[in-house]
């Protein structure tokens, strides 16, 4: 069985390009920022909610305490 070589190992420096240079295509200039931001955006809210998640119950019990001022 041969292999066609087009999913061999990590991307290299033509194949990397090729992917910008479609992307460059179908969005623009101007909207390649504005994608990157959200991005970015996206990555950060998701990190923080992974951190969240990770949290002991605890203590988000306690924080619900406080919230009622400390009332049962």
């Amino acid at each position: 069985m041969t292999t066609l070589g087009l999913f061999t190992g990590q991307p290299g420096l033509h194949e990397i390009l090729v992917i910008l240079v479609v992307i460059l295509l179908l969005f623009g200039a101007k909207r390649l920022p504005e994608l990157a931001r959200s991005l970015g955006k996206s990555i950060s809210e998701f990190k923080k909610g992974r951190e969240e998640g990770d949290k002991p119950e605890n203590s988000s019990k306690s924080e619900s305490d406080e919230a009622e001022g400390g009332k049962k």
